[in-house]
């Protein structure tokens, strides 16, 4: 794909939607940080709805290491890995405790040591959080950017390398959260709704449906 086509697929999706936000429920960097590591393999409903009742209880990292793992658990345990993710998110909330003042680090080393805390992971809070132009590259990203072929690559590091390189700067703080409504809504897995589709006519998938 070339940059022009690719200049227009960004100016359509700004257009459409021009403050894009995570469908993830936060008020706070570290809310942010235990919503994105509680949505791993798991809907951002299912975490939301989690959220909603464990936030209002404890949503500091010393609230958290009050309310124990087992504590934790009782809030979270309608969420896939509930039992290894309550662990991370009490050890992570320790670490905040004991080398970061109890706040969220701005710093990706920082960020990837705490349990539960990977790249990706890492890369929303750095970008959702404190504004970033990280881009973030989960299934949905994985799959718009090689289905388009706006961005093509074997694994996910090879995705985010190549729209790190091919998206020009004014769009790279929202590309994220673009490419993820795209794919969570418009061009999903089993059957993409092309038809519905505001870049169908600049997308390069060749099988395009009806719908």
């Amino acid at each position: 794909m070339n940059k022009e086509k690719r200049r227009e697929i960004l100016e359509r999706l700004r257009a459409n939607n021009p403050h894009p936000e995570t469908e993830l429920n936060f008020s706070s960097p570290f809310e942010l940080l235990v919503a994105v590591t509680l949505s791993a393999q798991a809907t951002d409903v299912s975490v939301n709805k989690a959220t909603d009742k464990l936030f209002p209880v404890a949503n500091t990292p010393q609230a958290i290491v009050e309310l124990g793992v087992e504590g934790l658990k009782g809030y979270i345990k309608t969420i896939g890995l509930y039992n290894s993710k309550a662990e991370n998110v009490f050890k992570a909330c320790q670490i905040l405790l004991d080398k970061h003042g109890g706040e969220v680090p701005e710093d990706r080393a920082a960020l990837e040591a705490l349990p539960g805390v990977g790249r990706k992971t890492a890369n929303v809070v750095l970008n959702t959080a404190f504004g970033w132009p990280t881009i973030a590259v989960d299934t949905h990203i994985f799959r718009v950017s090689n289905r388009t072929k706006f961005a093509m690559g074997k694994d996910v590091d090879k995705v985010e390398e190549k729209l790190l390189k091919v998206v020009p700067k004014e769009f790279k703080v929202d590309v994220h959260h673009w490419l993820i409504l795209h794919g969570r809504y418009t061009c999903v897995a089993r059957k993409p709704r092309c038809g519905s589709c505001i870049i169908e006519d600049l997308c390069e998938f060749k099988e395009k449906t009806e719908i």
